[in-house]
């Protein structure tokens, strides 16, 4: 009877604690385990612990709380350590400084209690190495792992990979991987995800195709992936070869959707976006604020400001980033007038603007010719909102002066700036002066641009266009055997990307489709042979001309 009474207490404190809300309620729960006489050790062990793990991981809960409960407990388990270790890895981005490799300190004490790590104690380590970037304490933890004979577990072997993928060591995180006697789909997407953040798509791609397994996160990644290092191209075809995977239980979700919506609005693809934009109607996802500001901005780049507008308007709520992805659509558009407008909108309702929509307000100034405008632009942002300019806005001022030929403006603003101005700044200027055939200085500043960047052949190759534009071809051949002498070479071969019938396109100096080839080659050879007859007849009703006139 009374052990059936102790048994009741154990599980009714453990629902208790289960539906927890508060740190008042904890204490109360707290108080009742303390001053129940009759509780035995392992329950009251078992409830301990139940209770720390609500303190030292709830959202509601209390680590200082849990670390005064920790500090009573006589002989702690491992199953105690873990969760406070686990704690104060997973507090790495909590403000409290006193929190740093606390989760060591307290290893070091489970160590010296005689108590050795499990596979859950090494993958908690591992992770806060992985979040502070830490590789000797991260390499210490794994020479730890196989100290103690847990190497070859499963989730240490995933925490390890992560870890030294994201600290740059992508040779240890693949020698990880390739040692491992059992992979999950985890171990893959974490070593995909390593190459993907360190530029190596083509390796990423490589694993992709080798797994017999992906789930959402592997699409997600590889998609996102290839959007943000510049293969936009390829991440439409991933996500076409997602819609047509035999696996049912993979669908798009948001983040699918809003990197495709990037990579559409990198290619220009109109046809692409709107497909995807039907498909979001289709499938039931909501349109929340990251999508529809995706979609936005998809249609302002693909030249469809109506369609943007519309968006944007049926977006329930819009938050800062909504309002400037709207105003970079009519400026990037040439509409000046609408992109301030928009601007006025915003600041009617209270929404403070960011720097980000300066940028988009100067931009528009540029491509709109709204000097005085933009002038008023830089001075608000400064004074109005004291937002001090970074590089990137004064790059956009001096576009537009130097679209004006506004040169010595131009000049003088970046004598003025507070910081060194980089490439972008200078080839803002620079492209003022090929626009105006400003001679003297764009051979200036081109030199100056190639003295900041020796080994960018852009630099070279404006600076012959420059030359060109003035007649001096001997100054074109000199900064050509220049480029020789110095081994520079266009490393990236000039592309360009259009869209016909939804299907993308390239035509590239490295080569092109076949197919497409020769079809441009019967196109041109016809074009060709109509611009002769065109010329024959020409010449026949020009001679037939001169002989009536005789």
């Amino acid at each position: 009877m009374f052990e059936t009474q102790k048994q009741t207490l154990k599980s009714t404190i453990s629902r208790l604690l289960k539906q927890c809300k508060s740190m008042r309620e904890l204490r109360q729960i707290h108080a009742q385990i303390i001053t129940f006489p009759y509780l035995p050790q392992n329950h009251y062990d078992f409830l301990i612990s139940r209770l720390l793990f609500f303190c030292a991981l709830s959202d509601s809960g209390s680590l200082s709380y849990a670390t005064n409960v920790f500090r009573l407990i006589k002989n702690p388990q491992i199953s105690v350590y873990n969760i406070m270790i686990r704690a104060y890895a997973s507090k790495f981005n909590d403000s409290n400084d006193t929190h740093m490799l606390y989760s060591l300190v307290l290893y070091k004490q489970m160590l010296g209690d005689g108590i050795g790590p499990d596979t859950l104690t090494i993958p908690f380590l591992v992770k806060e190495c992985t979040a502070r970037l830490d590789d000797f304490v991260g390499r210490s933890i794994h020479g730890q792992a196989i100290k103690f004979g847990l190497y070859s577990d499963l989730f240490v072997q995933n925490s390890l990979i992560s870890f030294y993928s994201a600290c740059g060591f992508l040779n240890s995180a693949r020698k990880v991987f390739d040692e491992m006697p059992n992979r999950d789909v985890v171990s893959w997407n974490a070593m995909i995800i390593g190459y993907l953040r360190s530029g190596k798509l083509g390796e990423a791609l490589d694993l992709f195709r080798r797994m017999d397994r992906r789930n959402i996160i592997t699409w997600n990644s590889i998609i996102t992936g290839f959007v943000q290092g510049g293969w936009a191209k390829e991440a439409l075809e991933i996500f076409h070869e997602m819609q047509n995977s035999s696996d049912d239980i993979v669908r798009p979700d948001k983040i699918t959707i809003a990197s495709v919506l990037s990579a559409c609005a990198y290619l220009g693809a109109i046809d692409q976006g709107k497909w995807v934009h039907n498909y979001l109607r289709r499938s039931g996802l909501e349109c929340d604020l990251v999508i529809g500001t995706a979609l936005v901005d998809m249609y302002g780049k693909c030249g469809c400001v109506e369609s943007a507008y519309a968006v944007f308007k049926e977006m329930p709520k819009r938050d800062i980033s909504a309002w400037t992805a709207m105003i970079s659509a009519f400026a990037l558009n040439g509409y000046g007038k609408e992109a301030f407008n928009t601007f006025e909108e915003m600041e009617l309702i209270g929404m403070r603007p960011n720097h980000l929509t300066f940028v988009a307000l100067l931009s528009a100034c540029a491509h709109s010719g709204l000097v005085e405008r933009g002038r008023r632009c830089f001075d608000m942002m400064r004074h109005g909102y004291m937002i001090e300019p970074q590089g990137y806005h004064y790059a956009c001022m001096v576009d537009i002066l130097s679209r004006a030929g506004l040169f010595e403006e131009a000049e003088g603003l970046i004598r003025s700036m507070p910081m060194d101005p980089d490439v972008f700044v200078w080839g803002a200027l620079l492209g003022g002066c090929q626009m105006h055939g400003n001679v003297e200085l764009g051979e200036r500043v081109a030199r100056h641009l190639i003295a900041m960047e020796p080994a960018n052949h852009a630099f070279y190759m404006n600076l012959c266009d420059v030359y060109s534009k003035a007649g001096r071809f001997e100054d074109v051949k000199r900064t050509r055997t220049l480029m020789r002498e110095r081994g520079i070479i266009k490393q990236v071969p000039g592309c360009s990307v259009i869209e016909v019938d939804g299907i993308i396109v390239e035509f590239s100096i490295r080569g092109s489709s076949e197919l497409v080839t020769e079809e441009l080659a019967c196109i041109l050879n016809a074009l060709g042979n109509t611009l002769k007859i065109e010329n024959i007849v020409h010449n026949y009703n020009k001679k037939l001309l001169e002989a009536q006139d005789l």
